[in-house]
């Protein structure tokens, strides 16, 4: 069995997170710039079976569509293109920015760790890995 591997995905960089083989346990990955994150994707999965890729989908309160969200349709495009076996699941990404800072601070986590936003982002990705996993069972 592959891994699922979640993408909080950002116009200036991306937060990753993966189970492990056994689809188990979600673990930050990876902050990676944007720009750069399907040649990462490629390098990741020559080393490592992904079998799903869940990507975290911007909404507002009323569930409409944020400034990002056609950022993250046009980013999912390129994943299914450069990934056209591979499925893609979107999954609701509300508040995982504001969670993953509060699970930061509860960790115990310094200032300086937190004011990293690549550091909220990999976190974020796997606040949505986790959902992601809790909804398939």
């Amino acid at each position: 069995m592959g891994r699922i591997l979640a993408i909080d995905y950002g116009s200036k960089r991306t937060g990753l997170a993966v189970t492990d083989p056994l689809r188990i346990i979600a673990t930050a990955l990876e902050t990676v710039r944007s720009f750069e994150l399907i040649d990462f994707l490629k390098r990741y999965t020559a080393n490592e079976t992904v079998d799903v890729f869940v990507v975290g989908m911007p909404r507002t309160l009323e569930n409409t569509d944020t400034n990002n969200t056609p950022h993250v349709k046009g980013f999912i495009k390129q994943l299914k293109k450069a990934f056209p076996d591979t499925p893609v699941y979107e999954h609701d990404e509300r508040f995982t920015s504001s969670m993953a800072l509060q699970t930061m601070i509860s960790m115990g986590s310094k200032k300086s760790d937190r004011r990293n936003k690549g550091n909220i982002d990999k976190v974020s990705a796997t606040i949505i890995l986790q959902s992601f996993i809790e909804s398939q069972r």
